[in-house]
């Protein structure tokens, strides 16, 4: 079996592959405080609860944009399943060109996502990252990076808005029946849930543009995606799990050349 660990600002979420079947995954929160064996032991249990061994884990894959965190992680596959892990990151193979300014600068979880997203769907194509922040990036026809844009996530700008007003609460995210509405807390979730939807549509259809291609794939991820293509006029995919697919391919991809 392979596990791979997908290390976000805000959760971190596990999966367990064989070979090319996802068998199941979970999602704990991101602690950079939390010890080597604490990481550990929470796996254990997960893997004891839905009855894996993790003796049977043959290879372990991380992306992490927490640098402060991969020390400890690296500590804990070591410890825990007497390996070491593969990391994504210079030196691995991706089989993807990155036509950045500067490569080094984009997130390990970008990369995972347009490797994953052309692989499964094809190019070109516009992939959706509702995680801490909200990322857009765009891969060509022939399966180049080509870049994006970051805005702040959902949460973000939630939590924003509670701290930085004298009467707005913390509100549930729920979708109103109307934009237009009559108490504070469905116009927060109005103004928030429809306000992304609208930046979401404007980003994508600029970039479709910039693109110039009408075959272009637009691919949602991350744990608000469906929330937010219900309404969106451009997102035609969704796949919730679209990073621990990319990392099970790298894996592929590095096995090969071992």
């Amino acid at each position: 079996m392979i596990l791979v660990i997908d290390v976000g600002n805000t959760n971190t979420v596990l999966g367990l592959y064989e070979e090319k079947t996802l068998l199941d995954y979970w999602r704990i929160k991101t602690n950079a405080g939390k010890t080597s064996d604490e990481y550990g032991m929470t796996i254990y249990q997960f893997f004891s609860y839905c009855k894996y061994n993790a003796k049977d884990v043959s290879s372990i894959v991380v992306s992490s944009v927490v640098p402060t965190i991969m020390y400890t992680l690296q500590h804990m596959v070591r410890k825990y399943f007497k390996q070491e892990a593969l990391v994504v990151g210079p030196g691995i193979k991706t089989g993807i060109n990155i036509r950045y300014d500067n490569p080094k600068e984009v997130g390990a979880d970008r990369i995972v996502n347009a490797i994953a997203a052309y692989e499964l769907y094809g190019g070109p194509l516009v992939i959706v990252d509702f995680g801490t922040a909200t990322t857009f990036c765009a891969v060509s026809e022939i399966g180049e990076y080509i870049g994006g844009a970051i805005a702040p996530g959902i949460q973000i700008s939630m939590d924003a808005l509670f701290q930085r007003t004298a009467k707005l609460p913390r509100i549930e995210l729920i979708k109103p029946a109307t934009v237009i509405c009559k108490n504070t807390i469905n116009s927060m979730q109005s103004g928030i849930i429809f306000g992304f939807v609208g930046q979401v549509d404007y980003i994508v259809k600029r970039m479709k543009k910039e693109l110039d291609n009408e075959k272009t794939n637009v691919i949602a991820t991350g744990g608000l995606a469906r929330l937010i293509a219900s309404e969106s006029e451009t997102i035609n995919i969704v796949n919730s799990l679209l990073t621990l697919e990319g990392l099970r391919i790298i894996y592929e991809r590095n096995k090969v050349e071992s």
